[in-house]
């Protein structure tokens, strides 16, 4: 009897779950200091729960999110050159893809790819495994030729795991961090985190880096506070998240999403911010906060390059930036980076 559908697919699928008791302590730890510091603060890789990479699909598809559609538009018409530039020898390649989410930009690359050689193994990060696996499975199902090593995990696990992994492997490999994942960093953190990246790559390996470009505060400020509050659910998940997992008695509505663009840092800085004077709860983590009215959490920035700082940071990180894409309006960049 032929295998079913599924085990054909779980024979083409190894799922790593990295999020481990240190992972959920780590969750612990920064929550309690974040929300415990005088400028409170919590982290943007904890938006990620089931809901909050649902919601984050849905902010790809609003008007005001120019960013998806941006890139969607470089991938299009740019794949194949984008591959050939990764490879322009002709050598087999591997994709590895950090903050996979639905991999649906994947798509265009992985196409491209398969279109030079008859197999392709992929290894996509993401620290949602719910995301992770049903992205994996709608991959598999799409691309016979596929094979899936998927990491459940935050980044710097993962990167810890692949960079002892990868002296068994002998191909190419092409990097991809897309969307405006790089611009959750501040300016030395994007350092830190691609000379981590660099640890895992080969000399002639390279990344595609998506980067948002500087632009007028008025596009910036609507793509981050979208007039249907699809973006305002995703950050006031966070509350959510905190009230399941430590016991916390967050009212969302007593909060309040906000984004301003800060020109001189090149920054959309996002918040929550307290409608009220109140005292929150969070019993796990032996946490009694108090808010005065209008007091803010931080929750992400987004930071915006122009071209010179993209040069700068590649060649900061142990890269050359090689070649660079945009859409036709002049608003995203997908950049090259070659490890030299």
């Amino acid at each position: 009897m032929p295998p079913t559908a599924d085990a054909a697919h779980a024979a083409r699928l190894h799922l790593h779950r990295l999020d481990s008791a240190d992972a959920r302590a780590a969750f612990a730890r920064d929550t309690s200091h974040g929300l415990s510091a005088s400028a409170k603060q919590l982290f943007p890789k904890y938006f990620y729960d089931e809901l909050g990479s649902e919601l984050f699909d849905a902010i790809c598809l609003l008007p005001e999110y120019y960013l998806t559609r941006a890139e969607n538009e470089i991938l299009a018409r740019h794949a194949g050159e984008i591959v050939a530039a990764a490879a322009p020898d002709g050598a087999p390649l591997s994709l590895l893809e950090l903050g996979s989410g639905s991999a649906a930009k994947t798509r265009r690359i992985i196409e491209a790819v398969l279109k030079r050689q008859a197999r392709l193994l992929y290894l996509p990060v993401d620290i949602s495994a719910s995301a992770l696996e049903a992205s994996a499975r709608a991959l598999l199902q799409s691309y016979p030729a596929l094979r899936i090593e998927a990491y459940a995990s935050d980044y710097d696990t993962a990167l810890a795991r692949l960079t002892g992994e990868r002296e068994a492997r002998g191909e190419r490999l092409l990097a991809l961090f897309l969307g405006s994942n790089i611009g959750n960093f501040d300016r030395d953190g994007a350092r830190q985190f691609l000379l981590a990246l660099r640890g895992v790559l080969r000399d002639g390996d390279a990344l595609l880096l998506g980067a948002d470009l500087k632009k007028d505060r008025a596009t910036l400020e609507a793509a981050y506070d979208d007039a249907l509050g699809v973006t305002a659910a995703f950050n006031l998940n966070q509350l959510v998240r905190l009230n399941r997992e430590f016991d916390a008695d967050f009212d969302p509505r007593a909060f309040c999403h906000a984004a301003v663009y800060n020109e001189a840092v090149g920054r959309v800085e996002i918040y929550i911010e307290s409608r009220r004077a109140q005292v929150v709860s969070l019993p796990k983590l032996d946490l009694r906060i108090t808010f005065a009215e209008g007091e803010r959490i931080h929750t992400e920035n987004s930071y915006k390059y122009d071209r010179e700082e993209l040069d700068a940071l590649a060649a900061r990180t142990g890269f050359a930036c090689t070649r660079s894409w945009t859409d036709a309006a002049g608003r995203f960049s997908s950049n090259l980076f070659v490890a030299r």
